[in-house]
């Protein structure tokens, strides 16, 4: 028997048993189809996600502050506190020449005394606190995430993002941020000079911000976000008529990679500065990462393992079925390997089908997952994470679901192949 007469035979066996091949390719389809999704979208995770915070971003931004500087301490007592002397321009252009450097974003941090909104009923204490600013114009490479509503718009003076922590003096719930959007805050910037503090006297200039986002920020403590410029202009008003110099709070200093963050570290801690930096946290995420391309890769084997058997048992049923028509090409003179090869032909084509099929819809189940993933980086002010599909993977998926189906059809060919002529006959 030729090649081609035992593909014909195979084709009209499959055939004619449309439903039960059907139902069988349809097996093998969801299984390659959960096997080419969850390894597009490891690849993806490892190859784009890690490397993209890897070059830059919140995994390699470095908090840098003066050596002295004591958190949470209001800018209008630094004379008399002895804080450290702020960071300049020129410290700020010093640290961004460093090698290995990407990115130097300032951070400026206020004393402020804050005046929640509420009713009659339920009026929250006004508290003595920090306003926060950053250059919200490359939020991307801010360790900042949104959990409700958005950050503030660059430069206004009138808008301000807060922490869960106001949620708490507000009451609302963690799980409920989203309530505290809307709400009106007062702000209060005090300001005196040595002879007004000596006298008690004391300026403060409000403002009446509207909150526009809850967020999680690591820049610095303070439960109020806002942007550089409102930081920066109220920091001045705060210094007028004090011996208080001017600068900056801090910096966001971003290596260029993940591998660099160390040895800028120490560069810039050379220069005098206090540093930190998650430099573990990536560490810890790879880690992990490699735990759960395991757990993936064990599931998507698990449902090629049942797609096998189901075809095993498939292949079995028409061994049982088709036995005269193999009793019948045996008594014409077909050999046990002609046998043995239409049935592992016909597993072959369930098994090439399926994968065909399950690759194409497992590509499009990760490019579904993709769009919303990078929907919500997008609502968190991130770029988005472009999809990776590795012709290895869609390689995998065709070819590794057409192998598992010969091996699985192996046990019914065989013993197709093995079944006498007059046995087949005499019993069918």
């Amino acid at each position: 028997m030729s090649w081609r007469d035992a593909f014909r035979l195979a084709m009209e066996s499959a055939t004619r048993r449309f439903g039960r091949t059907v139902l069988t390719a349809l097996a093998v389809t969801l299984a390659s189809a959960l096997l080419v999704a969850l390894a597009t979208i490891v690849v993806t995770a490892n190859s784009r996600v890690i490397n993209q915070v890897s070059k830059g971003g919140p995994i390699t931004a470095i908090r840098v502050a003066a050596a002295a500087a004591q958190p949470g301490q209001l800018e209008t007592d630094s004379f008399r506190q002895g804080a450290a002397r702020p960071i300049t321009g020129s410290d700020l252009s010093k640290i961004e020449a460093l090698p290995g450097v990407s990115q130097v974003l300032p951070v400026q941090t206020v004393g402020i005394y804050a005046v929640p909104s509420g009713t009659a009923e339920d009026q929250p204490k006004p508290f003595f606190d920090q306003m926060v600013g950053v250059d919200l114009r490359r939020p991307a490479n801010l360790p900042v995430t949104v959990l409700a509503g958005r950050l503030p718009s660059p430069g206004l003076s009138n808008e301000t993002a807060v922490s869960l922590g106001y949620l708490d003096r507000l009451g609302i719930d963690a799980s409920t941020p989203e309530k505290a959007i809307g709400r009106i805050v007062e702000l209060g910037a005090p300001q005196r000079s040595y002879e007004e503090y000596r006298s008690g006297m004391i300026w403060t200039r409000w403002v009446g911000a509207k909150i526009v986002g809850v967020v999680a920020q690591d820049a610095a403590p303070g439960e109020f976000l806002v942007s550089i410029e409102q930081a920066s202009a109220t920091s001045s008003w705060t210094r007028t008529g004090t011996r208080s110099p001017g600068g900056y709070s801090g910096l966001i200093v971003v290596a260029d990679t993940l591998a660099q963050v160390h040895r800028v570290r120490s560069e810039i801690t050379a220069l005098g500065y206090a540093t930190s930096a998650p430099e573990q946290l990536i560490a810890n995420v790879q880690r992990y990462l490699r735990v759960v391309d395991i757990v993936l890769s064990a599931i998507g084997v698990i449902a090629l393992v049942i797609a096998a058997l189901g075809i095993t048992n498939a292949l079995l049923a028409a061994v049982r079925e088709r036995r005269r028509e193999i009793g019948v090409l045996k008594a014409i003179g077909a050999r046990d390997r002609d046998i043995m090869r239409v049935f592992l032909l016909e597993a072959g084509f369930v098994g090439l089908l399926g994968g065909a099929a399950g690759t194409l819809l497992g590509a499009t189940i990760a490019r579904v997952v993709a769009a919303v993933v990078n929907g919500y980086l997008q609502t968190q002010g991130l770029a988005g994470v472009r999809l990776v599909a590795p012709l290895g993977v869609i390689a995998a998926g065709i070819g590794g679901a057409t192998l598992l189906s010969l091996i699985a059809g192996t046990a019914p060919a065989r013993r197709a192949a093995r079944l006498p002529a007059r046995e087949a006959v005499g019993g069918a």
